[in-house]
């Protein structure tokens, strides 16, 4: 059950946070589902197309907003990288 713990840290983080929307759960949970696909890896190099086909979002634009949200209230540190043949970094943060 130990690879449960990011997941319920970041519940635990959001809890009082009225900012976080299903869209913000939904990219987080992907992008820990493609973390552990990858081996942990951080930070790892994700697509956009990739994670939104895992949190089963279909606007860019949505994908664009949320994560850059999650990035910036703290929950993952994203650094895009506007290169069509390089994926932007995400590193997943531990809670404390």
């Amino acid at each position: 059950m130990l690879a449960l713990k990011p997941l319920s840290d970041f519940f635990s983080a959001i809890a009082n946070d009225p900012r976080i929307s299903i869209t913000h759960i939904g990219i987080y949970a992907a992008l820990l589902q493609y973390w552990k696909e990858h081996e942990f890896q951080n930070p790892m190099q994700v697509f956009s197309y990739e994670i939104m086909r895992i949190a089963k979002i279909s606007a860019s634009s949505t994908y664009h907003k949320s994560i850059k949200d999650l990035s910036d209230f703290g929950y993952i540190k994203y650094e895009p990288s506007f290169k069509r043949n390089q994926g932007s970094k995400v590193y997943i943060l531990e809670f404390t």
